[in-house]
């Protein structure tokens, strides 16, 4: 057998689960995920060379490498034992003879009607599936840890020798896992300059705007296509098998650009209230010379000197650039995208998930929190919370409390007595170490466990070691 056509084996999705487990640093966790997604391509080598740069295909030759992912036995249990709604959970689409078309109606997804639909050739997209599936929801979970971004999925289901969606390109990092069947995919580069890494989607494109594919293959089960934002691309299903696939996608609106829209409002503002020249007022007659109105009037040397004020300004706003703040302005919008964290039986143990409090003889029991000056702690995950600063409180934001599907809830924090900040700012910087609730920089030792007490029963922390209960 050539190198080329030698399955690629490695462990079973469930045993690499149940290996994951027992990482107790949940980016190491992450990064051991993505090494499994994109397997034999080395991830240092994938993101020095590859990463939004270049499409790539990863085969394997084994159907069965990404068994339990997902399929279309619970694509089926899903609509027949959960509450899947038309255009929120699910799309139906088609595409024949150059013509996108959308069939998605109102209300509950039922079985019957939408196997009717796949039956007349539609190509069906579940939208949020880790809504549905756990397994999803775990994987999506841990790798949005190794991002540093949120990570969406969506899963197609084609009939057979059918197309569901128009050529296009996406302002996300796609990952499509083939699951079942076979589909065939044509990518092209991008049409100009301004479509690399584009911050929007585009429309649908005819095929006479799109020139010759850089890549046209066939994606059977077991393989992996990347490609970065701003390819475009199409797919359709071959005659003789049904397609399931996976898109894994991360990286939307993660840009320096995006940064700075969130850092010149906040240097603008400080420079209004601290510099008086961003306060004088403009000249009576600028509008007379300046705008679109008057741009062929070069020159008049009043347009000079207003530029270069202007330039003067811009300049002279960099000092006033709160670049820490504004990344963390970027990192609360991340912990609100964020699916909540999926515990391991161990972590569980270890958190006031599995308090021993009870009710029993008329009243609760085991209420009193064993916490002392001597117990190991830590957060949860490494980007389970973000202590920003705002409008002069210090607010922790954090995803524990997160629904499973994008941006149901919204953002939840809680704010943090100034006192203590130092205590949180340890707890989130020291992770994945424990460290001592006795240790933390917050004052007398009743102060170090009332905070500690309070992130504990917030879900945002937890012990080393399960705590026994303590008589009230």
């Amino acid at each position: 057998m050539s190198k080329e056509t030698r399955p690629w084996t490695g462990p079973t999705l469930s045993i690499l689960l149940r290996d994951l487990r027992h990482i107790q640093n949940s980016k190491e966790r992450a990064i051991k995920l993505f090494d499994w997604l994109i397997a034999p391509v080395a991830s240092r080598k994938f993101f020095s060379d590859i990463w939004e740069k270049t499409p790539a295909l990863i085969r394997r030759h084994n159907t069965n490498y990404y068994k339990g992912l997902f399929s279309s036995e619970e694509f089926d249990r899903i609509l027949r034992e959960d509450i899947v709604n038309f255009g929120v959970n699910l799309d139906v689409t088609s595409y024949l003879d150059g013509e996108k078309e959308v069939h998605t109606p109102i209300g509950r997804a039922l079985p019957m009607v939408v196997w009717e639909f796949y039956k007349n050739g539609c190509s069906l997209r579940m939208l949020n599936p880790q809504v549905f599936s756990g397994t999803i929801w775990n994987i999506l979970s841990i790798l949005q840890e190794a991002f540093g971004s949120m990570v969406g999925a969506n899963v197609y289901l084609t009939p057979p020798g059918n197309q569901g969606f128009a050529p296009h390109y996406d302002d996300i990092e796609a990952f499509v896992i083939q699951l079942e069947g076979a589909k065939s995919w044509r990518v092209y580069d991008p049409r100009s300059v301004e479509e690399v890494l584009p911050s929007v989607s585009s429309g649908n494109f005819n095929q006479q705007e799109l020139g010759t594919p850089i890549m046209n293959t066939v994606l059977e089960a077991g393989d992996v296509l990347y490609f970065p934002r701003g390819f475009i691309h199409q797919a359709n299903c071959t005659p003789d098998t049904h397609s399931l696939h996976i898109t894994i996608s991360t990286y939307q609106k993660n840009t320096w650009g995006d940064v700075l829209r969130k850092l010149f409002p906040a240097a603008l503002e400080w420079a209004i209230e601290d510099d008086i020249e961003f306060r004088e007022g403009l000249p009576l007659d600028y509008m007379e010379y300046m705008g679109v109105q008057n741009s062929e009037r070069e020159g008049d040397p009043r347009r000079q000197v207003f530029n270069k004020k202007i330039y003067s300004l811009m300049k002279k706003l960099l000092k006033y650039a709160p670049i820490d703040a504004a990344v963390d302005q970027k990192a609360k919008d991340f912990i609100h995208d964020c699916l909540p964290p999926v515990l391991t039986k161990e972590e569980l143990a270890c958190t006031v998930y599995s308090s021993p409090v009870r009710w029993r003889n008329g009243g609760p029991h085991n209420t009193v929190l064993p916490l002392r000056g001597s117990t190991r702690i830590r957060m949860l995950r490494s980007n389970i919370a973000r202590l920003c600063a705002e409008n002069g409180s210090i607010l922790l934001y954090f995803t524990i409390e997160n629904s499973r599907e994008y941006h149901k809830e919204e953002s939840k924090c809680i704010e943090i007595d100034p006192d203590l900040a130092d205590g949180v700012e340890l707890l989130l910087c020291s992770y994945p170490q424990f460290i001592k609730v006795d240790s933390l920089p917050a004052g007398n030792l009743d102060n170090k466990i009332s905070l500690a007490v309070s992130l504990y029963e917030k879900g945002l922390l937890m012990t080393e070691y399960p705590l026994l209960p303590k008589k009230d």
